[in-house]
C-alpha cells in the first residue's frame, strides 16, 4: 500500500519477513532508517509490516529492501510472470532487467531468454502492472500475456500463517527426532558398552551438526545480519546459546584432554533447545494466524466473479473486470460483488458483515447495496457505483489493516526496553559465565557454560514484541465483526481513558428526521379525517415536516387525496383546496396572525413545545379543526445507550444546536443531566475544549458535517455510520450502524483490549525478571545442601536450570502472550 502526500514524501507499507521478536523490530527499524531520506519507520511485529515515510528524491524501496536484507530479513514481494515471444537476445534481456529494476517497488527482475519469459518480484501496491509491461515493451518486445498471482488469495494465505507453520513444523519434527536419537544413544549403557564413549559422541556429533546448522540456519542468518549493523536480537541469543553447548561438546569429543574434569557432551541439549524453540515458533505462528481471523474473514467475503449484463447477454467475469455503470445480476443466496443501486427487482439483504446487525434489510429499486453482503431472497439487477478499492468492503478491510498495523502509545515502553534488552542479556550471560568459572562447583567449565547458555536461551524479547500488536489485531478485528471500525491503535488506547462522552442530538440520539407523534381533532372531526385533510395539503410540499405528516398519515392507513391550488407561506404554513374547501396547515404563529382562536386547543401547544415537539394547526376556512404534532423522535435504543455509558462510570453530555426547550425535553426523556443547547459548530468545539481544560478525556459522538470540527477536537471522535462521509473521515472510530449503543460497545472493546495488553506486558516483564536470575544460577544459594528430588530433573544437583528447560520456558512465553490476546475473540457486546 502506498500513498503520496504533499511535499514530495511517499508513504508505503512493506511486508517484512523473518521477524520473531521485539529486538528484531528494533533491528529492522534501524536498518530502514539508515537509508537516507527515510523520515519514519514504524514496525509492527504481529502484522509483520513496516509503515515507512520517505523522500522520493532521496530514497527508494529498492534501497530499503537491500538494507532489510543486510540485517538478515526480507521485504515480502509478489511475483508476476510475463511471456515475451521472440526474446532470445542476452543483451536485450540485460536491458529489460535494468529497466525493470529502475521502477520504484521492483526488488528483483529475472529474464530467461531461453523460455522467453520475464519474472518480476515487486512490492504490492508500489508499482502498477501497466508500468512493468511498459518497461518490457520499451525494449522493443511485445508482451503476450501477464500471469499475476491472486493477490487476495496470497494475502489470506500469508495472514493465516499456514505456510510458515508448516515449515516450522517440519523443522521441529526433524530436530525432535534427532534429539530423541541422541538422548537414546547417551542414556543407553548397552550402546556405550558396544561402541565406546568416543564413538557414541561421534555419532551424536554427526546427528547434531545438520540440526545445528541446517534447522538452526535461520538463527545464524538473523544473528549475522544484526551483527553487521552492530546490534543484536533474539536470533543472537539462540545462536550463541546453542553454539556454546555444541562447541563445548565438539571440543570434549575430539579434544577431551583439554577438559580433564569432564567427559560428558551436550549435543542432546543443543539439538533439544533448537527443537523446542522451533516448536514454540510453530505454535506461535499458528496462534498469530488466528489473530488475523477477522480480517481474513472480511477479505474472504469478496466474490471472485460477477454476473453482468453486457450487450444484452449475461456474462460471468472476474470481479476485477467490473466497471462503474455495469449492470450486475444477483440470484438468491449469492454475495454481491460490488457496491451499487438496485434498478430492477426487490430482495432482503444480510448486511451483518458491514453493520454487525443480524436482521436482514429489505431492499427495493433505488436502494443502495454493498459488495460482500448476501442476497437472502429474491433476485434483482443493480447498477455498479463503486468497484475495486472504492467499495465499502475494501475500505473497511483497508481501515482494519491500517489499525492492525499501527502502534499504540503503550507500546513505546516495550520498544524502549527491547532496544536494550538483548545487549543487557548478553552482559548478564557473560557475568554468569565468569562468576561460575571462578566460584562454581566442579566441573566449573561445564556449569559456567551451561548456566550461560540457560541465560541466553531463556531471555525472551519475543513476548515483549507481541504483547501489544497481537491484542490490537484481535481487538480491531473483533470490532469490525460488530460494525465498530477503529482507525488506529492510538484511538483504541485513548478510548480506554475516556471520562466524558459528548453526544450530538439530531441524528445521533434522535432519528434525524421529524415524525408524526400526536393528533388532536377538534370541532367534531375524527383523527382520520383530520389527517386526511392535513396530508392532502402537505403532499404538495417538500418540507421535512410535510413529509412527516404525509408518511405518518399513510402509516395509519389513511390515503390523502390530491389538493388543488396549492399555496405556501414560507416559515408559516401552506394552504390548498381539498374537496372544495380551503384547508390551511401551519404554525401556531400563523393561526394567531389570522386571528384564529386557539382556546379549544387548551394548553396543548405549549405542552408539546415543552416536550420538544412542533405543533401545527389545521384550519378549514379559518375554523380550527385540530392540531398535529411532529418531532424528531428519540431512537428506541438511545436511553439504553446512555444507561450503558453511565454504568461504565462515564459522564454523558448532550450538545445540540436546537432550542433549549427541545434539548431539555429530549435530555429528560433519556436521563441526561448535562445539556448544552443552541450552539453553532464552532461553539461545539469550544464546549469540548472547556471539558478538556477541566481534565476530562472527551469522546465526541456525532453524524453530521457540523459535528466534524468537534469530532476532530475530541480525544476520540466517534461517528455514527448513518452520518455523512465528512463525519466518518474525521472520526477515530466509525460505527457502521445507527445504533448508539455501539458507542458503549466500542469503549467496552477498547477497555478489554487495553486490559489484555497490560496483562501481556506484565507477564512478559515478569517472566524475564523472574526467570533470568534463575537461569543465571541464583537458586544455588538456596539449594547448597541439595536439590529436592522432585526438582532435580529441572535444577540438577545444585539448583542450576537445565538449558533445555530454559528453552521450553522461552518457547511458551510468547505463545502464552498470543494465546492471552486470542481470548479477545470471545468478546461480545454487552
Amino acid at each position: 500500500m502506498t500513498g503520496e502526500p504533499s511535499g514530495g514524501k511517499r508513504l508505503v507499507t512493506l511486508r517484512i519477513e523473518g521477524m520473531t521478536c521485539a529486538a528484531c523490530v528494533h533491528t529492522v527499524q534501524t536498518a530502514i532508517k539508515s537509508v537516507g531520506g527515510v523520515s519514519l519507520a514504524e514496525i509492527n511485529l504481529a502484522t509483520e509490516t513496516a509503515n515507512v515515510a520517505y523522500e522520493m528524491d532521496s530514497a527508494s524501496i529498492t534501497q530499503m529492501a537491500a538494507a532489510v536484507r543486510s540485517v538478515g530479513y526480507r521485504i515480502g514481494a509478489d511475483l508476476v510472470g510475463i511471456n515475451v515471444p521472440g526474446l532470445s537476445d542476452a543483451s536485450s534481456a540485460k536491458r529489460i532487467e535494468e529497466r525493470l529494476l529502475r521502477l520504484e517497488g521492483v526488488v528483483k527482475a529475472s529474464v530467461n531468454p531461453a523460455a522467453e519469459r520475464v519474472e518480476v518480484y515487486y512490492v504490492p501496491g508500489s508499482v502498477p502492472l501497466e508500468a512493468i509491461q511498459d518497461a518490457v515493451e520499451a525494449s522493443g518486445y511485445k508482451v503476450e500475456s501477464i500471469e499475476s498471482a491472486d493477490e487476495l488469495a496470497a494475502d489470506i494465505e500469508r495472514l493465516s500463517k499456514r505456510a510458515d507453520a508448516r515449515l516450522l513444523r517440519d523443522k521441529f519434527l526433524v530436530s525432535a527426532v534427532g534429539a530423541v536419537v541422541i538422548m537414546v544413544l547417551m542414556v543407553t549403557p548397552v550402546v556405550e558398552d558396544a561402541l565406546g564413549s568416543f564413538w557414541v559422541n561421534c555419532t551424536a556429533f554427526a546427528i547434531a551438526t545438520p540440526v545445528q546448522f541446517w534447522m538452526g540456519r535461520q538463527f545464524y542468518i538473523g544473528a549475522w545480519g544484526a551483527l553487521k549493523h552492530r546490534t543484536s536480537n533474539m536470533n543472537t541469543l539462540v545462536a550463541l546459546g546453542t553454539s556454546v553447548a555444541y562447541a563445548y561438546s565438539v571440543v570434549v569429543t575430539f579434544f577431551g584432554g583439554l577438559f580433564s574434569e569432564s567427559t560428558g557432551t551436550y549435543f542432546d541439549t543443543g539439538v533439544t533447545i533448537i527443537a523446542l524453540i522451533l516448536f514454540g515458533r510453530y505454535l506461535e505462528a499458528r496462534a498469530k494466524g488466528q489473530t488475523s481471523e477477522s480480517i481474513r474473514a472480511l477479505m474472504g467475503m469478496q466474490p471472485r466473479t460477477a454476473r453482468v449484463l453486457r450487450d444484452g447477454t449475461e456474462q460471468d467475469i472476474p470481479i476485477t473486470d467490473v466497471v462503474v455503470a455495469d449492470l450486475v445480476l444477483v440470484r438468491p443466496g449469492e454475495r454481491l460483488p460490488v457496491d451499487g443501486k438496485i434498478t430492477e427487482g426487490a430482495s432482503t439483504v444480510d448486511e451483518s458483515m458491514l453493520t454487525g446487525e443480524s436482521i436482514p434489510v429489505d431492499k427495493a429499486a433505488g436502494d443502495e447495496i454493498f459488495g460482500g453482503t448476501i442476497n437472502v431472497v429474491g433476485g434483482f439487477t443493480y447498477r455498479a457505483t463503486k468497484v475495486g478499492k472504492d467499495t465499502a468492503l475494501a475500505q473497511i478491510v483497508q481501515m482494519v489493516r491500517q489499525a492492525q498495523g499501527s502502534k499504540a502509545p503503550i507500546q513505546r515502553l516495550a520498544d524502549s526496553v527491547a532496544a536494550y534488552f538483548v545487549p543487557a542479556v548478553l552482559g548478564i550471560a557473560a557475568i554468569t559465565f565468569v562468576t561460575w568459572l571462578v566460584a562454581g562447583p566442579s566441573p566449573v567449565y561445564e556449569f559456567a557454560l551451561l548456566n550461560m547458555s540457560a541465560v541466553l536461551i531463556i531471555a525472551c524479547p519475543c513476548a515483549l514484541g507481541l504483547a501489544t500488536p497481537t491484542a490490537i489485531m484481535v481487538g480491531t478485528g473483533k470490532g469490525a465483526e460488530h460494525g465498530i471500525l477503529i482507525r488506529d491503535a492510538m484511538a483504541l488506547e485513548y478510548a480506554y481513558k475516556i471520562t466524558t462522552v459528548v453526544m450530538d442530538k439530531t441524528g445521533t440520539l434522535t432519528q434525524g428526521k421529524p415524525q408524526l407523534t400526536d393528533v388532536l381533532p377538534l370541532g367534531g372531526i375524527s383523527e382520520d379525517d383530520l389527517l386526511y385533510l392535513a396530508a392532502s395539503v402537505e403532499r404538495g410540499s417538500e418540507h421535512p415536516i410535510a413529509t412527516a405528516i404525509v408518511d405518518g398519515t399513510r402509516e395509519r392507513g389513511v390515503t390523502p387525496s390530491v389538493a388543488q391550488q396549492f399555496q405556501a407561506a414560507p416559515g408559516l404554513g401552506v394552504r390548498a383546496q381539498v374537496d372544495g374547501d380551503w384547508i390551511t396547515v401551519g404554525s401556531v404563529k400563523l393561526a394567531r396572525q389570522a386571528g384564529v382562536s386557539l382556546e379549544a386547543a387548551q394548553d396543548f401547544p405549549s405542552l408539546w413545545a415543552s416536550e420538544g415537539k412542533t405543533a401545527m394547526v389545521v384550519l378549514r376556512d379559518n375554523d380550527l379543526r385540530g392540531l398535529i404534532a411532529v418531532a424528531d423522535t428519540v431512537r428506541p435504543e438511545s436511553r439504553e445507550a446512555v444507561q450503558l455509558l453511565e454504568s461504565q462510570g462515564l459522564d454523558v453530555m448532550m450538545l445540540t444546536g436546537d432550542s433549549e426547550a427541545t434539548a431539555q425535553a429530549i435530555a429528560a426523556e433519556l436521563g441526561i443531566r448535562n445539556v448544552v443547547a443552541e450552539v453553532m459548530p464552532d461553539e461545539k468545539v469550544e464546549a469540548v475544549k472547556r471539558l478538556q481544560a477541566q481534565g476530562e478525556r472527551v469522546a465526541m459522538v456525532g453524524d453530521g458535517v457540523n459535528d466534524a470540527p468537534a469530532l476532530a477536537q475530541a480525544d476520540v471522535g466517534i461517528a455514527i455510520g448513518t452520518g455523512t462521509d465528512v463525519a466518518l473521515e474525521t472520526a477515530d472510530i466509525a460505527l457502521m450502524r445507527g445504533d448508539v449503543r455501539a458507542v458503549a460497545q466500542a469503549i467496552q472493546l477498547s477497555r478489554a483490549t487495553i486490559v489484555t495488553i497490560k496483562q501481556n506486558l506484565f507477564w512478559a516483564f515478569f517472566y524475564n525478571m523472574a526467570l533470568i536470575p534463575v537461569a543465571a544460577g541464583i537458586l544455588y544459594l538456596v539449594f547448597q545442601e541439595g536439590v529436592p528430588q522432585g526438582l532435580s530433573w529441572a535444577l540438577g544437583d545444585f539448583g542450576f536450570l537445565n538449558p533445555m528447560m530454559a528453552a521450553l520456558a522461552m518457547a511458551f512465553s510468547s505463545v502464552s502472550v498470543v494465546s492471552n490476546s486470542l481470548r479477545l475473540r470471545r468478546w461480545k457486546p454487552a
